[in-house]
């Protein structure tokens, strides 16, 4: 199982990994690896564990995206981050190279977002219609045509950023789902993780992970 999945904070009820764009956050129905069997392998192989490895998704990252991901080693762990994702207690920041240049260069963005599933995609609607979905930007540097944008997450529906992004003009480099129309790297959009932070399960004490930029990301 040669997959490089490093682990970025580790104690006996969290770990946080640095998922690499084109890996699955968890299993599906292609069968391809995903982020808690390679996490259970390593952890297997590296503690010459006998029984199995309880890992708990405790949130997703969409499968060209990279970046740090919280993985819950118990289920006292799993339970109260999921708690604290529902209520927005876990702070987590992205890093998006756009196309286009965002206007203004710092804004707060809210729509209201409906998810298709035979499309596997998300769109923007008129109120009162789907969920409300909210994230804040702000445009950190320009080069040609492109724009590298911080995005903090206010709530976490499915593609948001990449949503709310592209429904501005600014779709993500190398997202043709959502309208971008300039390539990146193969199995990936130009959106990273960068920084989670929250409040430790048992110990109660703030925790700040950061994930290193990957290469394609890094020359920005």
């Amino acid at each position: 199982m040669a997959v490089d999945l490093p682990f970025l904070f580790e104690d006996n009820h969290v770990l946080v990994v640095n998922k690499p764009a084109g890996l699955l956050s968890q299993a599906d129905l292609t069968g391809d690896l995903d982020v808690l069997t390679v996490a259970r392998h390593l952890i297997k192989r590296r503690d010459h564990k006998p029984g199995n490895v309880y890992l708990g998704l405790v949130h997703r990252l969409d499968r060209p995206v990279s970046g740090a991901m919280i993985v819950a080693k118990t289920t006292k762990a799993a339970s109260r981050l999921s708690e604290a994702l529902r209520q927005r207690k876990v702070h987590k920041v992205y890093l998006a190279l756009v196309e286009g240049r965002p206007e203004p260069e710092q804004a707060l963005l809210e729509h209201q977002v409906t998810k298709d599933a035979r499309q596997k995609r998300s769109f923007v609607v008129e109120p009162p219609a789907g969920k409300s979905a909210k994230l804040s930007y702000r445009v950190l540097r320009t080069q040609g045509k492109r724009a590298l944008v911080e995005v903090e997450l206010i709530t976490g529906l499915p593609h948001q950023i990449r949503l709310q992004l592209s429904h501005i003009g600014c779709p993500i480099v190398g997202d043709r789902k959502y309208g971008a129309t300039e390539p990146f790297v193969a199995g990936a959009i130009a959106l990273h993780a960068r920084l989670v932070q929250f409040e430790h399960p048992v110990r109660r004490e703030p925790v700040e992970v950061e994930a290193p930029l990957p290469p394609h990301l890094s020359q920005w």
